[in-house]
């Protein structure tokens, strides 16, 4: 990834593992990063395997006061954080200053959903995953284990997509009617003249 001011990741589609370490190393780099629709990330294996493994993360506790961690974190966004921060040396000042350059989310709240998203092929499911092997996504295991917002961030999901849909057909118009006009311009000869002097006809 080219070092920019931010990247916005949409997480769809992608494997959690995969996409984790590329997100680590960029945090560690000095990148800022932002995760959005992280209810649709990949695991491979199962929904029931999935289960399995965390329901033995969630038995992990500590003895004498369980309110003093691990904490098992049920959103999506917050899973996915934790994952990222497994691979990153959070105990430092350089792993905790990375860990406040990410910010994940559920959905694609407000300033987002107009900025331009980008895929990490590297963790991509289809490029990445045998077709015929197993997959589960995060937002399902996570309402499996008690997150509540499944149901009003698919509603809020679908608004989006339509506000989104109007925004681009607008935007293919206009593209199509500037060409348009593009091709019926016509320059007088001595413009014409100038024009090629300078390189440009």
């Amino acid at each position: 990834m080219s070092f920019q001011k931010q990247i916005v990741v949409d997480c769809r589609g992608h494997l959690l593992g995969r996409l984790s370490s590329i997100i680590a190393k960029e945090l560690l780099n000095g990148q800022q990063v932002v995760l959005v629709r992280c209810e649709d990330t990949n695991m491979s294996g199962s929904l029931y395997r999935a289960k399995l493994k965390y329901a033995n993360f969630k038995r992990k506790k500590t003895n004498s006061n369980p309110r003093h961690g691990p904490f098992h974190q049920r959103a999506p966004s917050k899973i996915l954080w934790r994952t990222i921060r497994g691979m990153v040396p959070h105990k430092t000042a350089r792993g905790a200053a990375a860990l406040d350059r990410l910010k994940c989310f559920e959905g694609i709240p407000h300033p987002f959903d107009r900025k331009k998203r980008m895929v990490i092929p590297a963790a991509l499911k289809v490029l990445r995953l045998r077709p015929e092997r197993k997959f589960c996504k995060l937002g399902d295991l996570s309402n499996l284990f008690g997150w509540k917002h499944q149901e009003l961030i698919s509603r809020l999901e679908g608004q989006r997509k339509v506000k989104s849909e109007a925004f681009h057909k607008k935007k293919v118009a206009t593209q199509r009617s500037q060409k348009a006009a593009g091709t019926k311009v016509k320059v007088s000869a001595e413009d014409q003249k100038v024009l090629e002097a300078a390189g440009f006809a």
